[in-house]
């Protein structure tokens, strides 16, 4: 589970003391219910947006040895309107991983830190109505990561994904199911070969004062078959 807080203000300082009318197009709402809004958390695939985005992500797994990882992303997003209800999301992202590994026989702890890999995305997407998008495309990661703190390996993942917005509730609570299938190549030849289905069906409940409480919004529900 994931959450977030946006803290945002306004000033009036400049404020029009005389409204004046807005022309025809102004007046009316857009049909494009992906809006690029302050209080949008960024996780629907459906709903790209342009920005520069810092998260931090901690991962722990391992049963006699432990290895916990606390991964710091710096993502580039933009998007490209194509006309006709279809734009093009793309995902540029590079990371920072600290990783420690530990373990109880014999007892021991060693820490690694550099660079992560970089991925790069791009996706169409069509908004078929406020309720309905859907999107597909595929994502490039690149093995730039130093030692064993990735796969070192190459990556290329095709992806669908479906989104469905319960605007009855709010226009940020959403359910948006996606699932990527990840195909390792090249890279370095000792590496485990990854040939692997990620899902994320991600629930995003919005509440009040840009608070909201986000389930599986990461693709870590995976089968490996490599």
């Amino acid at each position: 589970m994931a959450w977030g807080l946006h803290v945002l203000g306004s000033s009036a300082a400049n404020a029009d003391p005389q409204p004046r009318p807005l022309p025809p197009e102004a007046a009316t709402p857009s049909s494009d219910a992906e809006q690029e809004e302050p209080e949008y958390n960024g996780l629907d695939f459906t709903r790209p947006q342009r920005g520069l985005e810092t998260r931090l992500r901690y991962q722990t797994s391992g049963t006699t040895s432990q290895t916990d990882k606390e991964i710091l992303f710096l993502r580039i997003t933009s998007k490209v309107e194509l006309g006709s209800s279809w734009k093009l999301g793309l995902i540029a992202q590079g990371s920072f991983v600290d990783k420690t590994t530990k373990s109880s026989t014999p007892p021991s702890s060693t820490t690694e830190r550099g660079v992560g890999d970089s991925v790069f995305q791009a996706a169409l997407i069509y908004t078929i109505d406020q309720h309905w998008a859907y999107g597909f495309g595929a994502r490039l990661v690149d093995p730039t990561a130093e030692d064993s703190l990735a796969s070192g390996k190459w990556q290329i993942m095709p992806g669908f994904g479906v989104r469905y917005s319960f605007l009855e509730i709010g226009p940020d609570t959403y359910f948006v199911p996606v699932i990527r299938y990840a195909m390792s190549f090249a890279g370095k030849p000792t590496a485990r070969t990854i040939s692997e289905p990620q899902i994320a069906p991600t629930l995003n409940i919005g509440l009040p004062e840009r608070w909201f409480v986000t389930f599986y919004p990461s693709n870590d529900i995976r089968i490996n078959y490599g």
